[in-house]
């Protein structure tokens, strides 16, 4: 994600920030890759919110040119309908080598975090604790009255499709939502609602996977450290 078109796509929109507060650590340790930098990031920040360990290990290595794969292949917030909305996430996750579980489980990362107008032009936060890793947010996807958001600070709402709750305060999008409108995903939805150990370690397994999708370790899973 260092060079256009990548860096530029909309899915990446206002991970520059990201990038450049890890660029010292590059600067202090230059032998580690880019990828190993950031994804080790990753796994402390979820464990420092309150998540679980995340099982990592180094060997990742860096392109020294653009990618060449086409835009379009992330998750999308909306895809029309909420039929064609499951329907693409279950395309996505499962080209990536994901069950339904493991990618409900990772979604459910969207307990930490918000949208920003000037990056994905959707607004608020998916929770009420925003830098706390839990699992509230499959609990508020079942216990909210998501409706569609009309209006912003006392304006008609002028961004996309979204949804809000009761009170306005927390969103959730279209790719959200069917993760309730979906029976199948329901099920998941419920059991980690219930169950948040549960979902610590499911997403965990999953979180782990995906950072090492692609990569030619010459270490073994064995080598793998928890932060």
């Amino acid at each position: 994600m260092r060079y256009p078109p990548e860096s530029q796509w909309g899915a990446n929109v206002g991970l520059a920030i990201a990038r450049e507060f890890l660029n010292p650590v590059k600067r202090k340790y230059p032998e580690l890759s880019y990828a190993d930098i950031w994804t080790l990031a990753g796994a402390v920040a979820i464990e420092q919110m309150g998540g679980p360990e995340i099982p990592w290990r180094s060997g990742r290595t860096d392109s020294t040119t653009p990618t060449t794969v086409p835009d379009g292949r992330l998750p999308s917030a909306n895809k029309g309908s909420p039929d064609a909305t499951a329907a693409h996430v279950r395309e996505v996750f499962t080209r990536l080598g994901f069950t339904e579980r493991e990618a409900i489980a990772l979604i459910g990362a969207h307990a930490v975090g918000r949208c920003h107008t000037d990056a994905s032009g959707f607004w608020g936060p998916w929770t009420r604790a925003e830098t706390t890793f839990s699992n509230q947010y499959f609990r508020l996807l079942l216990d909210e009255n998501w409706t569609e958001k009309k209006t912003h600070e006392g304006k008609p709402w002028t961004g996309p499709l979204q949804y809000e709750s009761a009170d306005g305060s927390l969103m959730m999008l279209p790719s959200d939502l069917v993760l309730i409108q979906d029976p199948e995903f329901k099920k998941i939805v419920q059991i980690y609602a219930d169950d948040e150990k549960k979902f610590f370690e499911d997403f965990s397994t999953s979180f782990s996977k995906l950072l090492e999708l692609g990569v030619p370790f010459k270490s073994t899973p064995k080598k793998r450290f928890l932060w």
